[in-house]
């Protein structure tokens, strides 16, 4: 016996399990050829893992996160429930990503996974084989913080540049730079620093575990898009949208959380086809506001969620009621 807290690290790919043609190719590395680590690598090559935990890699994929979408969430539900079952001894759970979806997929899992199980989401703003990568260093801490007795029931937790946050809150903010990922309208939950993690919080909007989506095996989920507003914003993408098959439309609006007169008609038709809308901000921080003419016209709100969650969000919702006053309630609940 180790004494140490068994994790197991899922591979899902990105630019952490990346690799570039050398140490200063740390921008195009994509183009370098050069396959994917896939976990069992990915941890081979970090050898001080075994100081921090008795880690288990699962092998599962090996993909850039501009490619993930609901049937590789469905994976990973189907890979943590079989983890479970196999290893029902296991303190938490790591799952490798990459930045450009990392967020969302960090999201559904809070909202899906039947567990309090720490789950961690990790990634890299630089390749693995790149000078001074953050990789190698996120993924320790995000092992010693998912092996934690203190990280369990918090939902799914986002752990980078030392820093960690909670997967409902936590957005990326820049392209390039190590500190992107931010919680812009509460801060970090804690730090995982060299000595020991510390928690300063708990997230407020954690469901019960037996309140969560029962989404396991659900070949394809609702269909729901955003629309982005602009100046001069016509509302034609919202007719697209519901021509697509749109169960639900998101709304990226002006803060705090207004749309252009053409898109507001043209969300208001799409609800009187039986389109559910929700309204957020392109601002990416701050509540909308549920001003009067748009809860009037049936419009529901999203919170301080981003555009991108609320959409991860509506979609759960759909699966359970086509209700707005139950979904706006989901809303005010997650």
């Amino acid at each position: 016996m180790s004494g140490l807290p068994k994790v197991a690290v899922i591979g899902t790919g990105g630019t952490i399990a990346s690799q570039g043609l050398d140490p200063l190719d740390v921008q195009d590395y994509a183009s370098s050829g050069r396959p994917i680590l896939n976990a069992e690598e990915l941890v081979a090559g970090i050898p001080a893992l075994k100081q921090v935990a008795e880690v288990i890699p699962v092998l599962h994929s090996a993909i850039p996160s501009t490619a993930v979408g609901w049937s590789d969430w469905q994976a990973l539900l189907a890979r943590i429930a079989a983890l479970r079952a196999a290893h029902p001894d296991l303190d938490g759970i790591v799952i490798t990503h990459g930045t450009a979806t990392l967020e969302e997929t960090a999201y559904f899992l809070s909202l899906t996974v039947p567990s309090d199980i720490p789950i961690v989401v990790t990634g890299a703003q630089r390749p693995f084989t790149g000078l001074s990568t953050d990789g190698h260093m996120n993924l320790v801490k995000a092992v010693r913080v998912a092996g934690h007795p203190d990280s369990r029931g918090m939902g799914a937790l986002v752990v980078l540049n030392d820093e960690i946050q909670a997967a409902r809150e936590v957005t990326k903010t820049s392209t390039g730079r190590m500190q992107t990922f931010r919680s812009p309208d509460v801060g970090v939950l804690g730090h995982a620093d060299a000595d020991r993690i510390t928690y300063w919080r708990r997230p407020m909007r954690v469901l019960p575990v037996a309140d969560r989506f029962d989404v396991a095996g659900m070949a394809t989920p609702p269909r729901v898009d955003v629309i982005y507003s602009v100046a001069g914003g016509d509302g034609v993408a919202v007719k697209a949208f519901l021509g697509a098959g749109a169960q639900g439309i998101v709304a990226a609006a002006f803060a705090p959380g207004f749309t252009t007169p053409a898109e507001r008609v043209a969300l208001a038709e799409a609800m009187e086809a039986g389109c559910t809308v929700v309204l957020s901000s392109r601002a990416m921080s701050g509540r909308t506001f549920p001003a009067k003419r748009y809860r009037a016209e049936g419009f529901l709100n999203a919170d301080n969620l981003t555009p991108q969650k609320a959409r991860v969000l509506l979609m759960l919702a759909l699966t359970r009621t086509r209700n707005r006053d139950a979904i706006q309630a989901i809303f005010d609940a997650c």
